[in-house]
């Protein structure tokens, strides 16, 4: 079939298999270029590995650290006529490549939330590792089955206390347009923190602990972002951010617990980048093509697998790490929220309107970055070529509960 975007509202309902290819292998040139971590834990689990901050920390532990990973992802393969998610044609892509590097990568394609997936898991480090160094929690999933009430909680975008007015962009049709958003009701605010909170999290390393593959100095960490005060209305002080807040929470008790295992967890706060789950918060794309604007002008601008570089060359793989900040938090968005940026991003935010999108913003940008995480966009591909969607991971272990 011949496959092309098909763009509906923040989202695409397509995905190309050689795109994807070439988007993984740009991020393995990346990675292949820098330094080599010699100090990386070479026994990764990464939870939600298939797009985003999950696949780059995963291509950093296994091509600039040369760790064996074992992903965990919740991806469809293609079927009748439509192509697989992306996340499927990521995942193939980086266990071909890393298997013709001769590196251990296997992956469990199932729900994550789910006890089942926490447990074949469990059976899957004791069989081919032993036990695990790394847990790096990279979920974001708008739903959750509650393993043990089987409860369905549906997360929202909302702030809370108080309507939300503000501005945001129709990226694909650049159209600046209004935006209201009512105030979360009390069981939106739950839902959220349910399923996007650190109850999950714990689930995980209880888990593991309980099965006995946790390794002694083990370390997890979960990624969250902070953001401006201009988007602090619909994230931070929002339904987001209150479920931010409980796995900050997370984070300490389980600093906690892993202590008997000499080990620690903590919290990332990275940029703003364009991913699935940012596409569909109002305000942040707009935010987002203004931050790339200055940031590449300032000659600082990082995607996910820059970002994912930092973190292992300069806290997680380092003799000599950098110093957390005061609420003990790994913070590697330090160059998104350098002053001058955001300084300019404030001043600049109140004139943005349709006519002057283009100039005042990096749109075209933001649009080249979502168009690339389906595969899209891509010169080395010719989106008119007759493929065969149908790509097949045979290290990939199905599990749909």
């Amino acid at each position: 079939m011949i496959i092309q975007p098909k763009i509906r509202g923040f989202i695409c309902t397509a995905a190309h298999p050689f795109g994807c290819d070439v988007a993984v292998q740009k991020q393995i040139d990346y990675a292949l270029h820098q330094s080599l971590l010699s100090a990386i834990p070479k026994r990764v689990l990464v939870i939600g590995s298939s797009t985003g901050y999950g696949l780059a920390s995963r291509i950093i532990t296994a091509f600039s650290g040369k760790a064996s990973t074992i992903g965990v992802c919740f991806e469809k393969a293609a079927e009748n006529n439509r192509t697989a998610s992306p996340g499927f044609y990521n995942t193939a892509a980086f266990e071909k490549k890393a298997h013709a590097q001769g590196l251990y990568a296997k992956t469990i394609n199932g729900d994550a939330f789910s006890d089942v997936i926490k447990e074949e898991t469990a059976n899957l480090i004791k069989r081919d590792l032993g036990q695990i160094d790394l847990i790096i929690y990279s979920l974001a999933s708008p739903r959750r089955v509650h393993p043990e009430t089987l409860q369905i909680h549906q997360s929202v975008l909302k702030p809370i206390g108080q309507t939300f007015s503000g501005k945001t962009v129709d990226a694909f049709k650049g159209e600046v347009k209004s935006v209201q958003i009512p105030p979360a009701a009390d069981e939106d605010v739950a839902n959220t923190v349910a399923v996007m909170g650190g109850d999950d999290w714990k689930r995980w390393i209880h888990a593991f602990d309980k099965a006995g593959v946790l390794a002694d100095g083990v370390k997890t960490i979960a990624f969250s972002y902070l953001g401006p005060r201009l988007t602090h209305a619909i994230y931070k002080n929002g339904t987001i951010g209150f479920a931010k807040a409980d796995l900050h929470q997370a984070a300490s008790d389980l600093r906690a617990e892993l202590s008997a295992h000499h080990g620690d967890a903590r919290i990332v706060v990275a940029k703003a980048v364009v991913t699935q789950a940012s596409a569909a918060i109002p305000v942040v794309p707009l935010y987002i093509a203004l931050l790339f604007k200055f940031m590449k002008e300032k000659g600082v601008h990082e995607g996910c697998i820059e970002q994912m570089y930092r973190l292992f060359h300069d806290y997680l793989a380092s003799s000599h790490p950098l110093p957390l900040d005061v609420e003990g938090l790994i913070r590697i968005d330090d160059k998104e929220m350098a002053k001058d940026i955001q300084d300019n991003i404030e001043a600049a935010w109140p004139a943005i309107t349709t006519d002057n999108l283009a100039t005042m913003t990096d749109i075209e940008g933001y649009r080249n970055e979502f168009y690339h995480l389906f595969g899209f966009g891509f010169s080395e591909v010719d989106y008119n070529q007759d493929v065969d969607p149908v790509v097949n991971v045979p290290s990939m272990q199905e599990l749909r509960i």
